[in-house]
């Protein structure tokens, strides 16, 4: 079978890189929004509080949707095309965690984010946000460990040392 190239490199190679780019881009974004963001929205209280809720989505959804694309498409790919050392089983499970990620993104986080932007400032959805998130930042570092170690696996079957 002749394997496909993008500029001489292996697709495969090309999709794993892509996956440990967007995976890890999502795992440190995702503790900067744990640790920094979402805290930071219980001091934004008063009449700014729903443009800041509005303003944030606006903002946030061009940053991270690219690398959320990039991920899904690229565990999608892997899930059906297991790249040599990586196996099935890991590749279903990366997927898994896409799939909480996404899940706890649209079924979670994005509603939280609409009562803010309609209400303002809401101590207990602030909360719930904070503490909800933690979903999506162990889904993620495992993601990005997941990816990193999937790149280094490939790359090691193909070694001729390996």
């Amino acid at each position: 079978m002749i394997e496909r190239t993008i500029f001489g490199v292996p697709l495969t190679d090309v999709i794993l890189l892509a996956q440990a780019v967007a995976s890890g881009a999502m795992g440190g974004l995702i503790w900067f929004v744990q640790v920094v963001h979402y805290p930071l929205f219980a001091s934004i209280a008063g009449e700014g509080s729903r443009d800041h809720a509005v303003e944030n989505q606006r903002r946030t959804g061009p940053v991270v949707i690219p690398f959320m694309a990039i991920e899904l498409a690229t565990a999608l790919a892997i899930a059906a095309w297991p790249p040599a050392g990586v196996g099935r089983g890991l590749a279903l499970f990366g997927l898994g965690l896409v799939a909480v990620a996404w899940l706890s993104t649209f079924l979670v986080q994005v509603p939280l984010h609409g009562r803010l932007a309609r209400e303002g400032h809401v101590p207990e959805a602030v909360a719930a946000l904070v503490r909800s998130n933690w979903i999506r930042t162990v889904a993620w570092t495992a993601r990005a460990i997941l990816a990193a170690w999937m790149l280094r696996a490939a790359a090691a079957s193909q070694s001729p040392i390996a």
